[in-house]
């Protein structure tokens, strides 16, 4: 060997590495400090969950959504509702129309936080971490207080809501939504014009538009590279007809420009959220749907028809007429959709789940591909895939 020859080294990077946002293993072949070529090796969390749901009835299936993506339970919860309400022809009521809007945002905001703290970290800036954490925590209390669980909430149903919204419910919202924007532009003004974080993200995990969409990738990292497509606005389901928001877009297509596009996302959530809590419509809850939507539980004391309903509901589930149908939404990392079969009994014959986080992943080799081993970090955080979303 010559004395300027250099050996290629193959270096592992997880499935323990923290910056490698769960259970990820990237195999790096290295010419000193260069990416030469990288290989994302996926399949480490796999829950069979798709398979698990085939076991269940369609209403038990909720909280195996929660668990698909565990920092966006409600996007899942909401997309796999409204695929079996389709298959049944449910009609939601406004009221749940419109509280499911407003709790999906939340939910967009609590993700986005997450990607935020966490990503923030990567590249050395430990505050903004502590900060986003302090905001989802207040989020975390509303969800608890809504459906019992902090994280795991599984807090709508085939129908409509699980129970009823507590008493109280929109003082906490109210006041959260109040103090948000000034906590966003904290976050701004640590980080915007920061001389650290721009040279670690500005011009670093560059990939065109057009190669995106080629690879599957959806959200906020197609809309930082100038594709404005929000499945909100281009194929509007509950009620987001009835909001105004914008859809944030940058050009440049680099990791600065997806911090970017994600807090301007969290500020149109925030706008949804007012919209939906100032003009909350009053009336039912749930679908007037008595052999898919459990009885309120005082009537089903007093009333036996009630109470039948509620024993063959939990003991035997509800039949789905036969059919197919695929529901797609916008979760907080892209496209999300359930692709659910009935055959005509109280058990889905099959659910598929195409998660975004499987899509943005396949873009890690092209963006990390002659780059320095410090940019992976950054490339990757900037991605916000969550790994329960990409191995099921």
């Amino acid at each position: 060997m010559g004395p300027h020859q250099t050996t290629r080294t193959v270096l592992n990077m997880g499935p323990q590495h923290p910056s490698t946002h769960g259970v990820l293993r990237l195999l790096l072949e290295l010419d000193g400090e260069i990416i030469v070529k990288a290989e994302p090796d996926i399949g480490y969390l796999h829950t069979g969950i798709e398979k698990q749901c085939e076991d269940k009835t369609y209403q038990q299936v909720v909280p195996l959504t929660d668990r698909v993506d565990y920092l966006a339970n409600l996007s899942n919860n909401l997309c796999y509702c409204l695929a079996v309400e389709r298959l049944l022809g449910l009609e939601i009521p406004p009221m749940a129309q419109w509280m499911r809007v407003m709790l999906t945002e939340l939910t967009r905001i609590s993700s986005h936080l997450v990607w935020l703290g966490t990503h923030a970290m990567d590249t050395g800036a430990m505050s903004v971490f502590l900060y986003c954490f302090r905001e989802r925590e207040d989020l975390l209390r509303i969800f608890e207080m809504f459906s019992g669980q902090r994280m795991m909430t599984s807090y709508f149903r085939v129908g409509g809501l699980a129970l009823e919204p507590p008493r109280g419910w929109d003082q906490p919202i109210r006041a959260f939504l109040d103090a948000f924007p000034e906590h966003l532009e904290q976050y701004e003004g640590l980080l915007t014009a920061n001389p650290i974080w721009l040279l670690r993200t500005k011009g670093v995990g560059v990939v065109p538009a057009g190669e995106l969409v080629n690879l599957g990738v959806t959200g906020p990292m197609l809309r930082a590279a100038g594709l404005a497509w929000d499945i909100r606005k281009a194929e509007p389901y509950s009620a987001y007809d009835r909001f105004e928001f914008e859809v944030p877009t940058r050009t440049e297509g680099d990791v600065y420009a997806r911090y970017q596009v994600r807090v301007d996302e969290m500020r149109q959530s925030a706008r949804i959220a007012r919209q939906a809590l100032d003009g909350m419509p009053s009336g039912p809850w749930a679908a007037d749907a008595p052999k898919v939507v459990l009885p309120d539980r005082e009537k089903m004391k007093t009333q036996m028809e009630a109470l039948i309903h509620h024993f063959k509901i939990i003991y035997e589930g509800f039949k789905v007429p036969e059919g197919e149908v695929y529901q797609a939404i916008e979760s907080p990392r892209g496209e999300l959709g359930y692709y659910v079969v009935s055959d005509g009994s109280a058990k889905p014959y099959r659910v598929h789940i195409h998660g975004p986080s499987y899509g943005n992943l396949q873009s890690t080799a092209r963006m990390i591909q002659g780059r320095m081993i410090a940019d992976v970090i950054a490339s990757l955080g900037s991605m916000d895939f969550v790994l329960g979303d990409v191995d099921r």
